[in-house]
């Protein structure tokens, strides 16, 4: 039994013995192959951030003032009836478009009629009268000289002429005065543009200059009014000196214009208490776009400003030094300059100092990217212009 258990105990001893040196052979061989396999893959390359650029150009700028304002109209008046009598006809609708002498109201015109043809009346019995006179007159005057008429006599005659002819240009006047009358029965427009509510219904009796019948606003052209500040006038008159001002007027939202006019007014004084001065442009309006009243922006053109170096707006950046671009410096690494800004155009924006013509300005991935990092620019699409 003791020699059974010698036996089992060699045993034993002489597997683990083999079991360890086969784990030490697969552990060397591990050791081998990974020697190996570290020399033959190489460090990964560090990444480097594609960036899109645009190159800084030089170019000729318009150079704007923008302003608040709101439209006027040039004429705006209230309907009202020359003569009284009962209104007849509304011939205008509501809201309606009108030209100059276009009919919009009518009063009752039998009255009218029968006091032209009264006073047409008056004229001819007048007309008879004064050929009565006329001709008694002319007897008169051969019979003096014959001595058979006495001179008060003829004297009478003589003023009978003349009463009869100032008689005839009294209702003359009197026939003027009543197809006057006749014509002011029909209230026309006048000028062109357009007429508002009604505000008196037919049948309704008006009266002179006492009942409004409706509005008549001029819509083309049309005012546009705003206030410079006073630092802004110094700029605006020498503009003007130059040469007639151009004025472009947005509606909210829009960012290209659709109306434009001149400048055509610039008041004397300037308000103390706001600094401002009250100015006017006179805009165009066939299409009746703007009415009165509405809230518009103006831009004038002052001048134009030549080799003005220009960037998208989309390039720039803000810290708490100011406003920024990043430029592709030596090597393709980033370049932070910072930057003065000038007018705007466009999507462009001009730099007055910070860059110069030629610099590749990176215009994305801007958050991704900082100082000396190195970056490689895209092919330019297409540069600022």
């Amino acid at each position: 039994m003791r020699k059974w258990k010698i036996a089992l105990g060699a045993a034993v001893a002489v597997g683990a013995i083999s079991v360890a040196s086969v784990h030490l052979l697969d552990m060397g061989n591990f050791g081998l192959n990974a020697g190996t396999a570290g020399a033959a893959t190489p460090e990964p390359a560090a990444f480097v951030m594609p960036v899109p650029v645009v190159s800084v150009v030089k170019k000729t700028i318009p150079i704007y003032l923008d302003y608040a304002a709101r439209t006027e109209p040039i004429r705006s008046i209230t309907l009202q009836a020359r003569v009284p009598g009962y209104l007849q006809e509304q011939v205008a609708p509501d809201g309606s478009d009108v030209q100059k002498g276009d009919l919009l109201y009518k009063i009752a015109p039998e009255d009218f009629h029968a006091a032209l043809d009264q006073a047409k009346a008056q004229v001819q019995r007048d007309e008879a009268t004064l050929d009565y006179a006329r001709s008694s007159l002319g007897r008169g005057t051969e019979l003096a000289k014959s001595g058979y008429i006495a001179k008060d006599a003829f004297d009478q005659r003589t003023s009978t002429l003349r009463e009869a002819q100032a008689s005839l240009a009294v209702n003359q006047a009197a026939v003027r005065t009543a197809e006057l009358n006749l014509s002011y029965s029909e209230i026309r427009a006048p000028f062109a543009g357009r007429v508002g509510r009604n505000q008196a219904s037919v049948g309704t009796l008006v009266s002179v200059a006492g009942t409004v019948l409706n509005t008549l606003v001029q819509l083309d052209p049309i005012y546009v009014t705003f206030n410079p500040s006073e630092t802004d006038l110094a700029q605006i008159e020498e503009a003007r000196a130059a040469g007639p001002i151009d004025v472009d007027v947005l509606l909210p939202g829009e960012t290209e214009p659709r109306q434009r006019g001149q400048l055509t007014f610039i008041d004397n004084t300037v308000d103390h208490s706001t600094g401002t001065i009250t100015a006017r442009a006179t805009i165009g309006n066939a299409k009746f776009t703007l009415l009165p009243g509405q809230y518009v922006r103006v831009r004038l053109h002052i001048k134009q400003q030549p080799d003005a170096l220009m960037v998208p707006q989309t390039a720039l950046g803000s810290s708490q030094l100011g406003k920024y671009v990043y430029v592709v410096g030596k090597g393709n690494t980033v370049d932070q300059r910072i930057v003065s800004l000038g007018p705007t155009n466009g999507d462009l924006v001009a730099i007055s100092s910070g860059v110069s013509e030629g610099d590749k300005v990176i215009t994305g991935n801007l958050q991704k990217i900082g100082p000396g990092m190195p970056v490689s620019p895209l092919p330019q699409e297409k540069p600022a212009s």
